[in-house]
């Protein structure tokens, strides 16, 4: 095969999902800007997410039986479609898919969040596939995600780090704090490994020590009524509010005087990069791909993992000190143009998907 039939190949993406998070706007993005042809198979999806995808010009397909999605992809067999999986079941099925008709496959990690038996199980499942012939590159969003692959036995000709990216947006991004108090946010899913819980633990007795401080967790999940009844417990519920899901977060950020990012586990959250493109200061745990990012005390602010009274000290710390936030938020923008700029990251995927194509089975 040479370079031009390569490069020709359309790309298949997997995975299976339950809303847009993290990895499907990554994935849209992703879509939008890389050069090729991009079609996903969701293995299981919300019809909105589907509707999402539709909207913005992405085909997609919805197969949430394995059989069926196998057979999706059979028919596109004499296309010869290059494979990118992302979670574990985008994996499994593009693995069987790539093992039955031959198929490339490049997996893409977003990072393991191994909370539950059931997790840790699905972690380790992954690694392995990573580690056959079958699996003939593995991205990571982060180094720190390349380098757990390594060490459970991925060989490293196999790895390669691409971060995740933003597009380019116009404007500058400057930002004037209104002085009608301080506006912290929480952005995800609340779940578990997400760490709304650990948000609560830091805000509430912030907002009853400072009381021009106010919060807005933004993100729906599984913790979302405990997290209300804590709230609702601490009499900050006028302050402290849980406004759900919300499809543009572009309202919301504006708003936002910092971002808190209270997760347990993360591969490179992409909330993190909009609020370092919207110049909105940064304070977060040391997980995962965030201090790939973000270095301390130069373009954001970094707490020891689950360490919450630190990580609220430096967030105090910040929303008294408007100086240091600018100049925090401003080198953040900065590295946001520098190394998390999509057109730039786009040009390094087309190079792995012609190696992929390249390195595959005629």
């Amino acid at each position: 095969m040479n370079a031009a039939d390569a490069a020709a190949r359309p790309v298949l993406h997997l995975l299976g999902s339950g809303g847009f998070y993290g990895a499907e706007r990554m994935l849209l993005d992703h879509c939008l800007h890389t050069p090729g042809q991009h079609q996903v198979l969701f293995l299981g999806a919300p019809e909105a997410l589907l509707a999402r995808f539709r909207a913005a010009g992405v085909a997609c397909a919805n197969r949430p039986q394995l059989l069926a999605a196998l057979g999706f992809v059979r028919q596109l067999r004499e296309q010869r479609p290059l494979l990118n999986s992302h979670n574990f079941r985008g994996l499994l099925t593009a693995w069987l898919a790539a093992m039955l008709w031959r198929l490339a496959l490049v997996s893409t990690q977003h990072g393991f969040t191994p909370s539950s038996r059931k997790q840790r199980l699905y972690t380790w499942l992954s690694m392995q596939l990573c580690r056959t012939a079958a699996v003939g590159q593995v991205v990571c969003v982060a180094g720190s995600i390349a380098r757990l692959l390594q060490a459970a036995g991925v060989a490293a000709s196999k790895l390669a780090v691409i971060p995740n990216g933003l597009p380019e947006v116009g404007g500058s991004g400057v930002r004037a704090h209104s002085g009608a108090g301080w506006q912290v946010g929480y952005v995800g899913r609340l779940s578990l490994e997400k760490g709304p819980d650990l948000f609560l633990d830091g805000l509430i007795p912030l907002c009853q020590r400072q009381p021009n401080v106010c919060a807005v967790m933004v993100g729906d999940g599984p913790q979302r009524a405990v997290l209300q009844a804590r709230i609702d417990a601490s009499g900050l519920g006028a302050r402290i509010r849980l406004v759900g899901f919300q499809a543009d977060m572009a309202p919301w950020m504006e708003r936002l005087d910092a971002l808190l990012i209270s997760s347990r586990s993360e591969g490179t959250p992409m909330i993190l990069l909009e609020a370092m493109q919207q110049r909105v200061p940064v304070v977060a745990f040391a997980v995962g791909g965030i201090p790939d990012v973000i270095e301390h005390g130069v373009s954001g602010l970094l707490a020891p993992p689950l360490a919450v009274a630190q990580l609220v000290e430096h967030l105090e710390a910040l929303l008294l000190d408007p100086a240091q936030a600018a100049e925090l938020s401003a080198r953040a923008w900065q590295r946001q143009r520098q190394h998390h700029h999509l057109p730039s990251l786009a040009q390094h995927w087309a190079q792995v998907y012609r190696h992929a194509s390249l390195e595959a089975c005629p």
